[in-house]
């Protein structure tokens, strides 16, 4: 794709201003990578738009001109979204990073892109409401209806593709659309909403967003339970889920990070395999009755322990634990490289996707922790290897790869959460069929002719 040139710099300064264009070396080297294996590529230029008028001259311009156009959000990606591998432009939203309003009384809040979850979550703390979906980084809303991120919620209130009611979006020629509405129930037209929610910008670039949100709940009930073996404690998983108890979230931990977090965050946990469970609802029977069913469950398949009626700070620490995980493997292995498998499968094949991916790491001796939101199916296992040891990155890409292979023979996908990006393009006609990527192919050649919108994503090469 052609490169930028100090012609299309110049104009592209006279557009949004000097001090919205930036081409330090700092600036390139922070906007070249995201927190994936894939390597960095350093864009030609980063815009820092401020409206979306803003986004839409940067589009039109791009589009003119064949230049790659990547947008960029908090960098979180785990599959390298935000590597602009054609360099070109990438547009960080950090500058449109407002709470627009809340619609308190409809359960409903509109924000531009570049707001951070973790800031959202404070705002709306103030009325009594959350926003569930929680991968755990502080990601930008942009960025999570970019990649429909989910994490620990998800079992209970979906993932981001379910809380998305309406969008503004930037088309690649700079045509700026609405989609959706404010009405719960829609059936108007094709559902453009729900198409670019997922796409990872290679169809339009989101500048407005309105979010289903729920009322904080009053009442929970929460419990850390410990197994002989990981197996185990995922036969415990099928077998909650399969009594229709309904948990808010039901996460798997691996022994290694339990012993962690006793270490930095003085948990006093057994160091045993382990589940997180939480229920939710509206009268503290209700949830005390979810959690002893899901307990005996959990003895049934032989647990050897729980810690259950965590208060509400002691609660809050668990789940603060739990998304400390990968930061908490950076310390431990410092400038290790991190594959995080990401594959998900309907749950009554979860325990065998557990035992046939222990089986694997172990065969291929990687230093391997599974970990995951065990109520969807989707497991992560994080495998790390140090930046020069060839055979041990080549042993875990392949892992990676055998995982996958697995999770779509059990009907399952190649990815629960962290989406395509880069490094699972080549298994989209494997998921979906050659036809069905044909289709996709066609939208992306009608909505991006010209192909500037993150290009060299999601669609395997033809």
């Amino acid at each position: 794709m052609p490169r930028l040139n100090p012609e299309i710099l110049a104009e592209l300064i006279s557009v949004l201003g000097q001090d919205h264009v930036a081409q330090g070396d700092s600036v390139l080297e922070l906007h070249s990578h995201d927190e994936s294996t894939h390597p960095p590529v350093l864009p030609d230029v980063v815009v820092f738009p401020g409206s979306t008028a803003d986004v839409s001259a940067v589009a039109e311009l791009a589009n003119r001109h064949g230049i790659a156009l990547t947008a960029f959000g908090a960098g979180t990606s785990l599959e390298g979204h935000t590597v602009p591998v054609h360099g070109g432009i990438v547009i960080d939203f950090a500058r449109m990073n407002r709470v627009l309003q809340i619609h308190a009384t409809d359960f409903q809040v509109t924000v531009q892109p570049g707001v951070l979850r973790l800031e959202l979550e404070k705002q709306l703390s103030g009325f009594g409401l959350f926003f569930p979906p929680d991968p755990g980084a502080n990601a930008s809303i942009g960025g999570m209806i970019a990649n429909n991120a989910a994490g620990i919620r998800t079992v209970k209130y979906g993932a981001t593709r379910d809380h998305v009611l309406a969008l503004e979006v930037v088309l690649a020629d700079g045509r700026i659309i609405n989609t959706g509405s404010r009405s719960v129930k829609q059936s108007a037209g094709y559902d453009l909403t729900h198409l670019i929610v997922g796409s990872e910008g290679t169809l339009g670039l989101v500048t407005e967003a309105t979010l289903l949100v729920y009322p904080v709940p009053e009442h929970f009930s929460t419990a850390i339970v410990s197994f002989p073996d990981v197996p185990h404690a995922a036969e415990a998983v099928y077998g909650i889920m399969g009594h229709g108890l309904d948990p808010a979230a039901v996460e798997l931990v691996h022994q290694d990070h339990i012993a962690w977090m006793n270490e930095d965050e003085g948990a006093d946990l057994p160091v045993a395999p382990s589940l997180m469970i939480e229920f939710t609802g509206p009268n503290e029977k209700a949830v005390g009755e979810a959690m002893t069913s899901a307990l005996e469950i959990c003895d049934q398949v032989g647990s050897t322990g729980s810690d259950r009626g965590l208060g509400r700070e002691a609660r809050n620490a668990m789940w603060r634990m739990r998304h400390s995980i990968r930061e908490r493997v950076h310390r431990r292995f410092p400038g290790h490289r991190i594959i995080s498998v990401d594959v998900a499968v309907p749950i009554s094949r979860f325990p065998d996707l557990i035992a046939f991916s222990q089986e694997r790491a172990a065969a291929r001796g990687l230093d391997y922790r599974v970990i995951g939101h065990a109520g969807d199916g989707n497991i992560h296992m994080n495998l790390n290897f140090a930046p020069d040891d060839a055979v041990a990155r080549r042993n875990a890409e392949t892992l990676n790869g055998e995982l996958i292979d697995k999770a779509l023979e059990m009907g399952g996908t190649s990815t629960g959460e962290h989406g395509i990006g880069i490094g699972k393009r080549a298994y989209l006609v494997a998921e979906h069929g050659a036809e069905a990527v044909a289709v996709m192919r066609g939208i992306k050649k009608t909505l991006d002719p010209n192909n500037i919108l993150n290009p060299g994503k999601v669609l395997p090469d033809e």
